[in-house]
C-alpha cells in the first residue's frame, strides 16, 4: 500500500518534464503553483496575458487556448467577448466559395501572427517564434527556465563572437539565440499599477504560460489531494478489519 500511495502522489504532483532545451544558467524563483497544494495567482496571470499581448503576440502563437478559455483567469463574458472582438480570423467558405475574415468570438482560437511558418520565417531572418501555449512543459524546470531566458540576456564575453542576427543569452543552452530580447523595463503598463520592471513582467508571463500549459492543474491537484486522502483512509479501514477477521485464528 505504501508504494502504491507513492507512485499515486508521484503521478498527480508532479510536472512531466521533457528533455529539450535545458542547459544555461538557470535563476530560481518562488512560484504559486508549485508544489501539491500550489494555486494559480489570477492577478499575474492577467498581468502576464497582457504582457503577452503587447510583448510576444507580434511574432508567438497561442494555438491551443481559446478566447472563452480566459474566464479562468477571472474575466467575465464581456470581457472576453470585447477582447475576442479586437481580433479577426479567418473562416467561411461564404455562399460564393470564398474565405472571409471576421471579428472573432469566444469560441475562436487565438489566431497566429503569421499565416505559416514560411511567412513567419522570413520575417524574422529565418527563425521560427514558437507557439507559446505549451512552452512551460516543453522545457526542463518550466518556470525557472522561462523566468530565467526573459531576464537573461548580457553582453557576450570579450572572447566570444556573436553571429549577425545572434543574441547573448547565459541562460539559453549554447548562449546563442536568434530571438531579440523581449524585456527592458516599463515595456507594459499595468492597469492596476503593478511593478513592471523586466524582472516582474517576466514573472508575470511565466505565471500566463504555466496556465496556457495545463490550466487543468489546480483540479488535478484538489482531485489528487483527495484520492489521498481517501487511500489513506481506505487503508486503515481494510487494517481494521483485517485485524477484527483474524483476531480469533491469532488467538
Amino acid at each position: 500500500m505504501k508504494k502504491l500511495l507513492c507512485v499515486l502522489a508521484a503521478v498527480l504532483f508532479t510536472s512531466p518534464v521533457f528533455a529539450a532545451g535545458g542547459g544555461g544558467e538557470l535563476k530560481n524563483a518562488e512560484w504559486s503553483f508549485d508544489g501539491p497544494l500550489g494555486t494559480f495567482d489570477k492577478a499575474a496571470m492577467q498581468r502576464g496575458f497582457q504582457a503577452y499581448r503587447e510583448v510576444c503576440s507580434g511574432c508567438h502563437s497561442l494555438n491551443y487556448i481559446a478566447f472563452r478559455n480566459l474566464a479562468d483567469l477571472g474575466y467575465n463574458a464581456d470581457e472576453i467577448k470585447a477582447i475576442a472582438a479586437e481580433y479577426e480570423v479567418e473562416d467561411g467558405p461564404n455562399d460564393e466559395g470564398e474565405m472571409f475574415m471576421r471579428a472573432a468570438v469566444p469560441a475562436d482560437h487565438f489566431p497566429a501572427p503569421y499565416p505559416n511558418e514560411n511567412a513567419a520565417r522570413a520575417a524574422n531572418n529565418g527563425a521560427y517564434p514558437l507557439d507559446l501555449s505549451l512552452i512551460f512543459k516543453a522545457r526542463p524546470n518550466g518556470a525557472d527556465y522561462l523566468y530565467s531566458l526573459l531576464t537573461s540576456y548580457v553582453d557576450a564575453p570579450a572572447h566570444m563572437n556573436v553571429p549577425e542576427g545572434m543574441y547573448y543569452n547565459a541562460a539559453y543552452s549554447g548562449n546563442m539565440i536568434a530571438m531579440p530580447q523581449p524585456l527592458y523595463g516599463d515595456d507594459v503598463e499595468y492597469a492596476d499599477g503593478a511593478d513592471s520592471s523586466a524582472d516582474a513582467i517576466a514573472k508575470d508571463l511565466v505565471n500566463f504560460f504555466a496556465w496556457t500549459a495545463e490550466p487543468a492543474m489546480e483540479t488535478r491537484k484538489r482531485t489528487g489531494v483527495a484520492v489521498l486522502i481517501f487511500l489513506v483512509l481506505l487503508s486503515g479501514l481494510s487494517y481494521g478489519a483485517m485485524r477484527f477477521i483474524w483476531a480469533d485464528v491469532k488467538k
